[in-house]
């Protein structure tokens, strides 16, 4: 079975993508043939497996890991598809084994969906594990808060060896109660930023609410944030701060990147003869966003940049973090099983950091939703299509002097790189 599964998957993801087809649809294959397959593979790694999980961030988070290791010598297996389902992960395999099935690389890093995580963490318990945050993001697909909560729970429950949690997220910050056995380590913010992170409850408090429960000691944290600039940032551990330039823009991006400093000094250890920090940092230097993630093109000379939403959070983040001031400002909004289907969410976010300079075009599935709101918030909308190709095709025409900026949920950032591929530079994620 062992010797057959493996050609035939190879075979299956060669023909898949001449064919334009799914990146998981060899691991769907390969599964079903050989359920073991990636379990077998992945239990041959000298370091083992770490799992990024959580609401939001998994994508550069993973990224930053990835390339931290990699500075310290470490050869990393990651899920690049960003397929981040237990059958993507068996099809990225798929691409790095051999023909026998061997994988070359001392450690996987894998971004799993929170849902998906579970399965994962169940056939394959990981070494270690780093979950971000709770935030209320596709509830149609998992349910109350709460539930998303447990699923991380859960993945923590599996770890073996380290669970790394966002101090800041209280639902997230409680797992350590319950775990015995795996160490746990923090990564954490400086008091003087924690208003621009608000956890779940603080960003659903209104009027009325009553105020918060009196704030309890927080642990210690591995990492702390302490600053963020315009392109650097002042990162504290092992009892020093230390500043490093940034290209990951966005200030959630930097507040990730305490985390995944957190998690590589775990996996490397934290001790001077354990790991290069000057070699930890200058990798952290020069990290660039994931795609989607505010990631930069170029088109007419002049940068256009994509920034992912998912939930009121993000999208408050990215508003935060990529000031309109100056840039032509598209928003595209679909309601796809990806994206998550309720967009009531919209309504959480506050987008009068848009009024001066207004919209330009407004697309996707639930374009005249995203006008509806605009409207309340006194923003003023150039165009209306919920056509993607069209819409993407009259903005850069009518702002051909201007950066652009285009704030777009996930499927319609799929869209939008396949057609900006035809004219510019796009990453290729195989």
């Amino acid at each position: 079975m062992f010797s057959f599964s493996v050609p035939l998957g190879k075979l299956v993801r060669r023909v898949s993508r001449l064919r334009g087809g799914g990146s998981a649809l060899p691991g769907l294959v390969v599964e079903k043939i050989d359920p073991g397959f990636m379990q077998r593979t992945l239990s041959t790694l000298p370091h083992g497996v770490a799992v990024v999980s959580g609401t939001n961030g998994k994508t550069t988070t993973t990224k930053m890991v990835v390339e931290l290791l990699e500075s310290q010598g470490l050869k990393v297996f990651t899920n690049r598809t960003g397929s981040n389902f237990t059958r993507g992960v068996a099809a990225a395999l798929l691409g790095d084994v051999d023909w026998r099935g061997r994988l070359d690389a001392d450690i996987a890093v894998l971004e799993l969906d929170e849902a998906h995580a579970v399965h994962f963490v169940n056939r394959v318990p990981p070494r270690y594990s780093l979950l971000l945050n709770v935030l209320r993001d596709q509830l149609d697909r998992f349910g109350e808060i709460d539930k998303t909560a447990q699923l991380l729970q859960h993945i923590a429950s599996k770890t073996t060896g380290t669970v790394v949690l966002n101090r800041e997220d209280p639902r997230v910050a409680r797992i350590a109660d319950t775990l015995d056995g795996p160490e746990v380590r923090y990564f954490g913010l400086d008091d003087s930023l924690l208003s621009t992170f608000p956890n779940d409850d603080e960003l659903r408090a209104g009027p009325g609410s009553p105020a918060p429960a009196a704030v309890q000691q927080k642990p210690p944290a591995d990492v702390v944030l302490r600053r963020v600039g315009p392109d650097n940032a002042d990162f504290e551990y092992d009892g020093g701060t230390v500043t490093t330039a940034m290209k990951l823009r966005g200030v959630y991006n930097i507040f990730n990147a305490a985390a995944a400093l957190t998690l590589a000094r775990s996996i490397c250890g934290s001790g001077a003869a354990a790991a290069d920090h000057a070699a930890l940092l200058t990798a952290l230097s020069q990290v660039a966003p994931a795609f989607g993630r505010g990631e930069s093109l170029v088109v007419d000379g002049l940068p256009l940049d994509l920034v992912l939403v998912k939930n009121p959070s993000g999208f408050r983040l990215g508003l935060k973090s990529f000031p309109a001031g100056g840039y032509a400002t598209m928003i595209a909004i679909n309601d796809n099983y990806a994206d998550g289907r309720d967009m009531s969410w919209l309504w959480d976010v506050d987008f009068e950091s848009l009024r001066a300079d207004g919209v330009d075009q407004l697309t996707g599935s639930r374009a005249y939703d995203m006008a509806l709101r605009l409207q309340y918030d006194e923003v003023a909308v150039g165009a209306v299509n919920t056509e993607i190709t069209p819409a993407l095709a009259a903005f850069i025409a009518g702002a051909k002097d201007k950066p652009k900026r285009i704030f777009c949920t996930y499927t319609a950032m799929l869209a939008i790189r396949r057609e900006l591929s035809k004219i510019t530079t796009v990453e290729v994620v195989s």
